[in-house]
């Protein structure tokens, strides 16, 4: 009876939802144009398939990452923040929808645990604590404007939303190969597409950053595409280094080739400032140095040959600017405009943001624009968010660094070796940039993350372990 009551509740439901689905797409094609109808017509689609299993709910959240579209909803009204607005995007919706049904079935199914207890568990919850203390002081206080502080605090959470996905998801070592293979292909697409964007002029910078006419050269951040293609690097390098295959080895080595061409000519000093830690951290962890000190002979040989000469131009662009009001000098260096504002968002935060309120902070979005990771964080969440961001940074290289010495499986190593050393790169490139809170950089990044922490447990599982049933018609 039992059961027939259970097929019953889903054959209505599925009867429900379809009628839903035809009410919405006969709204949307009467209401909107027909190219607009079109693409949320294909979004429904997508997010319908991805309610249907959580494999295909993560594939398409692989391929959204760079390759989803993005509008401008609303600018960020009430901060110096407004001129970059605030964008919606496919992986939003479907993080959501994920979401929803993810906690459905904790609902539903008694046996089915929250979150998967992974050795980050706590400090992402402290936090994401200190996020929402911060803020909602800042809000109390009238430092936060209410819609843009609680739009950008949900952002934030939302990165940890995809590590637990992910995690909870986990199951065996074919998953990890299949998303590897995933993520590298996404960077292959990318890595194309942005290559093909230097001939109409600019700098390379991830695709769908356009939200209309005359808006792309606005809306583009080299500097952000620059920072994901030093973390797929990582992965793609240290994957290389752990396989035994040639025909894996000489496929990795071209993409690695094209990534890294495609990150020069993104123009980001803050991600060729990255590459430094990342290949050092390669060298001390990884026992194949022979063939990295030869890979970097070439590269080395490869850049001085072909290079364009702008890449040069734009490293000495840094202290080679004209000379303009206000500029930081450095002995006889004058370095330039950008440079220079870096360099006062770190003294404003420790001189003006932090005195002001040095507990707890503005609240995100309440002291505006710090093109800088650390001192933003600083002056947003104060001495108490900013030790929570340590210590959740310094448990990532520790259990990552752990993990890779633990597990045996090359892929398994591979794969936590290249999180391991993309988060040293990370950190280095958010010197310059807001590297934690960029989507582009963290969607990838919490998603390796939930690899390396789970791989102990993954490299104890068969292959043939059973992967996460479908959200319908899940049985106990």
């Amino acid at each position: 009876m039992v059961g027939d009551r259970n097929s019953d509740l889903r054959t209505w439901s599925l009867v429900g939802a379809m009628l839903a689905l035809v009410a919405a797409a006969a709204y949307v094609i009467s209401v909107f144009q027909p190219t607009t109808a079109l693409i949320i017509g294909l979004s429904a689609l997508v997010i319908l398939a991805a309610m249907i299993n959580v494999d295909v709910a993560l594939y398409i959240l692989i391929f959204s990452m760079l390759l989803g579209p993005q509008v401008v909803v609303s600018e960020a009204a009430g901060t110096s923040l407004a001129s970059r607005g605030l964008t919606l995007r496919l992986d939003d919706l479907l993080l959501v929808v994920i979401g929803l049904l993810w906690l459905a079935r904790i609902a539903i199914y008694s046996d089915v645990g929250v979150f998967t207890k992974t050795p980050l568990n706590r400090q992402i919850a402290w936090y994401t604590f200190a996020c929402i203390l911060s803020t909602g002081v800042g809000m109390v206080f009238g430092r936060v404007e209410v819609l843009t502080g609680s739009l950008f605090t949900l952002k934030y959470i939302e990165y940890f939303l995809i590590y637990f996905l992910t995690a909870n998801s986990l199951k065996n070592r074919t998953q990890v190969r299949n998303y590897t293979v995933a993520l590298l292909v996404v960077a292959l697409i990318v890595s194309v597409i942005g290559i093909a964007q230097i001939p109409a002029g600019g700098r390379a910078s991830a695709p769908f950053e356009d939200t209309g006419e005359g808006i792309r050269a606005a809306n583009a951040e080299p500097n952000s595409f620059g920072g994901y293609l030093v973390l797929m690097l990582a992965l793609a390098l240290s994957v290389l280094l752990t396989q035994e295959s040639r025909r894996v080895k000489l496929t990795l080595t071209f993409l690695a080739a094209l990534l890294l061409s495609t990150l020069g000519l993104t123009l980001s000093r803050a991600s060729y400032l990255a590459l430094v830690p990342l290949y050092l951290s390669l060298l001390f962890f990884s026992k194949r140095r022979t063939g990295l000190l030869i890979g970097a002979l070439l590269t080395a040989g490869a850049f001085v040959i072909f290079a364009p000469p702008n890449i040069l131009e734009r490293i000495e662009y840094t202290y080679t600017a004209p000379r303009e009001a206000e500029q930081v000098i450095i002995g006889q260096l004058h370095l330039d405009s950008s440079t220079t504002i870096r360099l006062r968002n770190w003294q404003t935060a420790f001189t003006e943001g932090l005195p002001q309120h040095p507990l707890l902070g503005s609240g995100v979005t309440g002291w505006g624009l710090v093109d800088a990771q650390y001192p933003r964080t600083l002056v947003e969440l104060g001495v108490f968010g900013f030790t929570i961001f340590l210590w959740l940074i310094l448990s990532t290289f520790r259990s990552a660094k752990d993990h890779y010495r633990q597990v045996k499986d090359p892929l398994l190593k591979g794969v936590t070796l290249g999180f391991l050393v993309g988060h040293i790169a990370i950190l280095t490139h958010a010197i310059g940039a807001n590297s934690f809170i960029i989507v582009r950089i963290m969607e990838p990044y919490w998603f390796l993350a939930a690899i390396a922490m789970m791989a102990p447990q993954l490299e104890e599982q068969p292959s043939s372990a059973q992967a996460p049933p479908a959200f319908a018609g899940i049985r106990r």
